[in-house]
């Protein structure tokens, strides 16, 4: 007679013939899947974009996953550390990605003119970004921020006073400074210099400069490196020089949590928040304008995000950029990532759950009152770019060099093949 079928052998016996014939549709529907890619009958669309573990799945569920739901397109997705390098390998053999996500609008200039990109002006609505976000370059729009980051920002842990804080930043010793970044150490120092520039002479001389107009030996460029040598300490103590050589951006704010103290202030952008000494510290963070000497400015904030390109004008790479450049993916984006974030979608992204300090970033980024320019370095020419970012190493450790450093780098922006952009602020 056989089992009831309410029985525990039955019903193991169910569960192995469930079991058996899930992973067969499994395996089988993987297969399908594979073939049809294999046969090109599922479209796909390239992207190259530089996140990497956590921030990869972030990305993966919070923005391809939805995309690929919606469209029925597959994301063939890259994730490099140095997609600058990757990309300019793929693009001179002839095979780039469709679309691609870098942080300067500097090198998407030289591509653009290159004639590389694709104008995205009939796939984003106008108005949905600022002009410091997507400059027009001979008549079109060649790139769109994905997410943002706010620069000009000191973070500080909460009980240090505003006296404390000021004197706190005319001793070195108290800067948390980290200018390690593998390929890309020194852009920490460039940081400091673009902002203490814009500090000091505004909008308009922060833009010439970055446009290449203004010379780097000239009184007011000079003159933030050296406001910034004094601050940091250039050239100073040997321990406190060496400190900031060695240790990588992302450790620098790891003194804050030691017993004592061993810094108080750090200049970094918004996404510092994030990491877990600041976190337990619940830091917060004052305008820079308040802290660097001789400024003349508190509305003005240097910006920086991860900008979209297109590069293959296909259908589904079309329909990826008016995904990624929508308020919805944007909102999902800028709250799922690891790194802490904003859109810059002219769209209101914060809901009711997101923290205040978290509301403060956002509100100061969409401000119409503030002045937002984009990062000077990003912007520039990547030779430039990376010459800047070694002479902010050279010079601390030894600031006498300053002058043959800054003649170095004219030199280097003078060359007549160099792709500048037209524009870094959304208003001067």
């Amino acid at each position: 007679m056989s089992a009831p079928a309410g029985t525990p052998r039955t019903r193991r016996r169910l569960a192995r013939t469930v079991t058996v014939l899930a992973s067969c549709l499994a395996v089988l529907a993987a297969a399908v899947v594979l073939g049809a890619r294999a046969l090109g009958r599922e479209p796909t669309v390239t992207l190259l974009a530089n996140w990497t573990g956590a921030d990869e799945q972030y990305f993966r569920k919070a923005v391809i996953g939805p995309f690929e739901r919606k469209y029925h397109v597959h994301v063939d997705y890259q994730g490099s550390s140095a997609q600058s390098q990757v990309l300019s390998a793929d693009v001179e053999a002839g095979t780039p990605p469709d679309v691609v996500v870098l942080t300067g609008p500097g090198e998407l200039a030289a591509y653009a003119d290159q004639g590389q990109l694709r104008p995205l002006e009939k796939l984003i609505p106008q108005g949905d970004f600022s002009k410091s976000w997507v400059t027009p370059r001979k008549g079109h729009v060649y790139w769109f921020p994905l997410k943002a980051d706010l620069k000009s920002m000191v973070w500080y842990p909460p009980g240090v006073s505003a006296q404390q804080r000021q004197n706190a930043a005319k001793r070195p010793g108290q800067w948390c400074l980290g200018m390690g970044s593998g390929a890309t150490s020194g852009w920490p120092g460039t940081d400091w210099i673009e902002d203490i520039l814009l500090q000091q002479y505004g909008p308009g001389t922060y833009e010439r400069w970055a446009r290449g107009l203004l010379p780097w030996q000239s009184k007011e460029v000079k003159g933030a490196w050296t406001t910034w040598g004094t601050m940091v300490g250039a050239g100073g103590s040997r321990d406190l020089v060496l400190r900031a050589l060695r240790t990588e951006y992302q450790e620098a704010s790891e003194l804050v949590r030691m017993h004592p103290p061993q810094c108080t202030l750090e200049h970094q952008a918004s996404f510092i928040r994030n990491l877990d000494p600041w976190k337990e510290a619940r830091g917060r963070y004052e305008h820079s304008a308040r802290l660097v000497p001789g400024a003349t400015t508190d509305d003005a904030w240097e910006v920086s995000g991860d900008l979209v390109a297109l590069l293959h004008a296909t259908p589904q790479a079309q329909d990826l950029i008016r995904h990624l450049a929508s308020a919805e993916t944007q909102r999902a984006w800028s709250t799922k990532e690891a790194g802490l974030s904003v859109s810059a979608h002219a769209q209101p992204t914060a809901g009711d759950s997101t923290p205040d300090w978290r509301r403060s970033l956002a509100r100061t980024l969409l401000d119409p009152k503030a002045v937002h320019c984009f990062d000077a370095s990003d912007a520039m020419p990547p030779p430039v770019r990376d010459a800047f970012a070694q002479a902010t190493i050279d010079f601390l450790a030894d600031p006498r060099q300053l002058d043959d450093l800054l003649k170095n780098l004219d030199s280097l922006g003078s060359a007549e093949n160099l792709s500048w952009v037209t524009s870094v602020c959304d208003r001067t």
